[in-house]
């Protein structure tokens, strides 16, 4: 049964649908599976999120009707009904529109991965025909007939060339300030080849594992001045390759990497098209969010430019050295609005505000002597008088009283009623419902979020909207003032040196991560405990981790197992005692006894992972108990846990074991009764 939206296979013998059958294929892949959107997209999908007051989709859409695409296969993931039901209000549902499209659904998708498989088992690209690959938030103007036209020539002279990555050589002012990792492509300039791939965590300096034979090419080109677009020309091959490898989940660091990695086996080949002269990029993370924006409101993108209305969003008009305007807006005298500033159509603006360098959305109402700089306000934001707002993102259909002051990096989500007087201090992200927050209350109806721990999101994050490498400094300014010096910095040049072995910490950096996630999908599979146990016996071989890696890697991903079923609803003694009498022998191997030191660094890695997660208290209590009845956590490893200082090192920490005093209480009291019947026995 075809998709939502799909028409079903035209048959055989009739022109007018034999040229549907043939149409330029695209799958759109709405979800990313990262959350350096939260806590926005905790209750929006990422993708219709508005840049420049205008949805993220659109821009993709209007890409890729410029291609000539004639079907769209779009995977929206998380909060799908809203996207549908966007789309099919849209002009992009009516007969009018350049392509089919079609919505594909998978519940079960953990990462990209999981779609591609999905997608290759449907056979709609059993075909010979190329298709394109998109993210869901590209912003280009870019013609991509000339890449199209290199990839087919290359096919034609090699079936196994099955892919071609766009990239764009960045500008020097806005090269690598994302938080991003920062990626590196080996290219073989002659046959515009990619022969290796890696990622580097911002600050990190770089080194590679190069394969000896990439090495032998007469001219190499290390890049790290590339922005990749996520836009891939693809061939059916692609698909197969994710089905043929479980392992593959990301684009780029799993699936890219490992195709090249293994090129003698497969010998498939992966090409670029770098562009130089044309617009394209993705809104990757907030640091992209901010400079795209910025490019938009500066015309850097005539084609796209605001006051060119390409979108069904409003009227809008650049004045003379003045702002952008939306049709209908209202603007009290005096008030001061800057030429880098956009307002939305039928928003208000009360005497003596102050707008610099702002995007303000549709249907907004901005009160009495307010100052707002270099921020985004979302449709139908209300704000009283007197208000300060520096570099922050108001979500829409938000609140905000008199006298307020958000702080510089502060993200408030949708729908969240700040009482007057209200403080939001830098970097602070708040949500209009305790669920997946911290519990601390802010402004009388909002919540504080903090973000998973170990969320590799968050890997070198300071306050503020945009964050930066060093070298950027002195061309993107930053909203943050407190961001450290990275150790090794990474020098101008276009094409770098490197050493060739990683560093112990990047090493486990990924095996925790890659470990965990693998532990994750496998426990959602149902597999075996003995067939786990023999794959994470080959991962800590291959990432060469020590046995305390192991044993964290392992308690992070039980506990965020048992974590995300609470979550869903189910109880957490009942979550603790199925996942751990399951995969027991995961965190003890059969016959072999823990020492109470092993015993006490798992309970607090356990502890570790729980901490800022929404009933994490009640989880770790549930998991201490049951650890208990197994023996696993035997009475002096509970105690000395208990007194250990790690345990309570910070209010985090310390209300997560909260919930573990009534079995502690218990232990003591059954100690004491033992020490009353020996002295009786005496």
């Amino acid at each position: 049964m075809p998709p939502k939206g799909q028409k079903a296979p035209a048959g055989k013998g009739k022109g007018g649908e034999d040229k549907q059958e043939e149409a330029f294929r695209a799958i759109v892949l709405a979800d990313s599976f990262e959350t350096k959107f939260t806590p926005f997209t905790l209750e929006r999908p990422r993708c219709l999120l508005p840049l420049a007051n205008t949805p993220l989709l659109e821009y993709t859409f209007e890409f890729l009707a410029s291609a000539g695409v004639g079907e769209v296969y779009m995977y929206a993931g998380a909060h799908t009904e809203q996207v549908e039901t966007y789309v099919q209000a849209s002009k992009w549902s009516q007969k009018s529109s350049p392509f089919r499209l079609s919505f594909l659904r998978d519940e079960t998708a953990t990462c990209v991965g999981d779609v591609m498989r999905n997608l290759d088992s449907k056979h709609i690209f059993d075909k010979s025909a190329d298709f394109l690959v998109v993210s869901g938030d590209i912003v280009a103007d870019y013609p991509i007939h000339q890449a199209l036209a290199a990839h087919r020539t290359r096919r034609e002279r090699n079936k196994d060339a099955i892919m071609t990555m766009l990239l764009r050589e960045a500008p020097e002012e806005v090269r690598l300030h994302s938080k991003t990792p920062l990626p590196t492509f080996v290219i073989d300039p002659v046959n515009d080849r990619c022969l290796h791939y890696e990622e580097t965590p911002p600050h990190k300096q770089y080194s590679a594992h190069i394969e000896a034979e990439a090495l032998k090419q007469p001219e190499l080109d290390i890049r790290q001045d590339l922005l990749d677009c996520r836009i891939d020309i693809c061939a059916p091959d692609v698909l197969t390759l994710y089905s043929d490898n479980f392992d593959h989940q990301s684009p780029r660091k799993d699936f890219l990497f490992g195709v090249l990695k293994d090129h003698e086996l497969n010998g498939k080949t992966i090409h670029t098209y770098i562009t130089r002269s044309h617009y394209v990029a993705r809104i990757a993370d907030l640091p992209c969010y901010d400079t795209i924006s910025r490019d938009l409101v500066s015309g850097k993108v005539p084609s796209l430019a605001i006051e060119n209305n390409i979108f069904r969003n409003g009227s809008y008009s650049r004045s003379y050295a003045g702002p952008i305007l939306g049709q209908g807006v209202i603007r009290s005298r005096p008030s001061q609005i800057d030429s880098a500033t956009v307002i939305g159509p039928g928003t208000s603006i009360a005497r003596d505000t102050r707008l610099a360098r702002s995007l303000v959305g549709s249907r907004c109402n901005i009160g009495k002597r307010c100052r707002i700089r270099q921020s985004y306000i979302w449709d139908d934001v209300t704000i009283g008088s007197d208000v300060s707002i520096e570099n922050a993102i108001i979500g829409s259909e938000t609140f905000i009283g008199d006298n307020c002051t958000i702080e510089e990096g502060a993200l408030i989500s949708f729908g969240v009623h700040l009482v007057a007087g209200t403080n939001v201090p830098a970097g602070v992200k708040v949500t209009k419902t305790s669920n997946g927050a911290s519990g601390t209350e802010i402004g009388g109806g909002g919540y504080e979020y903090q973000d998973d721990e170990d969320d590799e999101d968050d890997l070198d994050a300071a306050p503020g909207l945009v964050y930066m490498h060093r070298r950027a400094a002195d061309s993107v300014s930053t909203l943050g003032s407190d961001i450290s010096e990275p150790e090794s910095p990474i020098d101008n040049s276009r094409s770098q040196s490197f050493a060739t072995t990683q560093s112990d910490e990047d090493s486990t950096d990924r095996f925790q991560h890659d470990t965990v996630a693998i532990l994750l999908q496998r426990m959602q599979e149902g597999h075996k405990v003995d067939d786990m146990q023999s794959e994470l016996m080959g991962l800590r071989f291959s990432g060469s981790a020590d046995e305390v890696s192991v044993r964290k890697a392992v308690a992070a991903a039980i506990s965020r197992r048992i974590h995300s079923q609470v979550e869903e609803g189910r109880s957490a003694t009942e979550a603790a005692h199925e996942t751990i009498n399951t995969y027991q022998y995961l965190i003890r191997r059969e016959r072999v006894e823990q020492s109470t030191a092993e015993q006490v660094e798992f309970l607090l890695e356990v502890q570790r992972t729980l901490s800022r997660r929404n009933q994490g208290g009640k989880v770790f209590g549930a998991i201490a108990i049951e650890l208990y009845n197994l023996d696993i956590a035997e009475e002096d490893a509970i105690m000395l846990w208990w007194n250990d200082k790690q345990s309570q090192k910070n209010e985090e920490m310390a209300g997560v074991r909260e919930l573990t005093k009534p079995l502690i209480d218990r232990l003591e009291e059954s100690d004491s009764e033992s020490e009353e019947d020996e002295d009786e026995e005496e």
